[in-house]
């Protein structure tokens, strides 16, 4: 089949790698400006102007099958000028929810889905009021755009607040969010197609550095229970939706309850460890379920890591381990840029943990 990708970063290459072998052909939707070294040779890059919609865009990107995602800051009203000519997967609607904070926890909450109590803000009056109302600290995040930790502040006490009040005319639609008292951050990575099939992956255990994700190991260390709760989650919100495609939960573990942090419409960092973990990698799945196939294996037999290169390259070293596996994105250097990541597979979880950290500690010098 033909897949259109819209993103020409780190994921749409992984997506495309994986489907090469599967017979099907890509080509990336760049926008003005956007960087596509990570996708150069995968297919034909077409760079989006004004005039391309509806069809003009179909006929531009070869006139693909479908179209999906590899990011969910897209233009979705464009998207859905396709839909007349391709599939697009996962739907604009779907994409849409996750596009802002405050609809997307409205819209988890209308599913019975816990989140963090939260109040939204567009002012410095509402803005203190929602403060006021939830109580130190408080997380504040737009409700649009901002990832690895930009985009976000958090408000411990009065001065905080002030100083976030005096920039409050500046600043765009925010989501302020309470305390959750949780003991670690996870996440589950799922799949539905077309058809209506779904399939989850094992929760996997997150480690989080100045915002940005460190390092991954799964099957998180968790109850059955836990991990019946998450795909319970999972598919209450893909069926609800009417998903296509791969979609990424991150979750806060407060005691034996579960409280959605974010949704992802799309492949994850947190799930870059099932390349190397001997089941049907997230990219894979991604791809037979936008093109509506059955869907593979997600439960692995081996305990599973990732460790993200933040602005760094791997020694040999650390490469030339038996069981690491190199990932680069053939993205230039730059401080805390994802430019590539290891994965790590073992029988022994104590041992793998203790790798995973020994890599950590020896790349950011503890």
């Amino acid at each position: 089949m033909h897949i259109a990708i819209v993103g020409c970063g780190q994921l749409a290459r992984m997506m495309a790698l994986a489907g090469w072998p599967m017979g099907h052909r890509f080509t990336f939707l760049a926008s003005p400006g956007e960087g596509t070294d990570c996708v150069k040779g995968l297919g034909d890059i077409v760079v989006h102007t004004l005039e391309m919609e509806d069809k003009v865009l179909f006929e531009a990107l070869g006139k693909p099958d479908v179209v999906t995602v590899e990011r969910e800051h897209v233009n979705v009203e464009l998207l859905a000028t396709l839909l007349p000519h391709c599939a697009v997967s996962p739907s604009p609607d779907a994409i849409r929810y996750c596009q802002h904070r405050g609809r997307e926890k409205t819209f988890l909450n209308s599913l019975g889905i816990q989140t963090a109590p939260f109040h939204l803000a567009n002012n410095a009056e509402e803005l203190s009021a929602g403060v006021k109302a939830l109580g130190f600290p408080v997380f504040v995040k737009t409700c649009e755009e901002g990832y690895d930790g930009y985009g976000q502040w958090v408000l411990r006490n009065d001065t905080d607040l002030d100083q976030l009040v005096a920039e409050a005319d500046s600043l765009p639609e925010v989501v302020i969010e309470g305390r959750v008292d949780f003991c670690r951050e996870l996440s589950l990575i799922a799949a539905r197609n077309a058809s209506g099939e779904c399939v989850f992956y094992p929760l996997t255990e997150n480690l989080h550095r100045n915002g940005i994700l460190w390092s991954s190991l799964a099957p998180a260390d968790a109850p059955a229970e836990l991990h019946a709760k998450a795909k319970e989650i999972a598919d209450k919100l893909l069926n609800a939706m009417e998903y296509v495609g791969v979609v990424a939960i991150e979750l806060f573990q407060a005691g034996d309850e579960l409280i959605v942090n974010e949704i992802a419409p799309r492949v994850h960092n947190s799930g870059h460890w099932t390349q190397g973990a001997g089941i049907c990698t997230q990219f894979e799945n991604h791809l037979r379920a936008i093109c509506d196939f059955g869907l593979g294996t997600t439960t692995n037999n081996q305990h599973a890591a990732m460790v993200n290169l933040l602005g760094i390259e791997a020694p040999k070293e650390i490469v030339s381990e038996s069981n690491v596996q190199h990932h680069v994105y053939n993205k230039s250097l730059r401080p805390g840029r994802k430019v590539g990541h290891l994965n790590l597979a073992s029988d022994d979880r104590a041992a793998l943990e203790a790798q995973v950290k020994r890599i950590r500690d020896s790349l950011y010098e503890g």
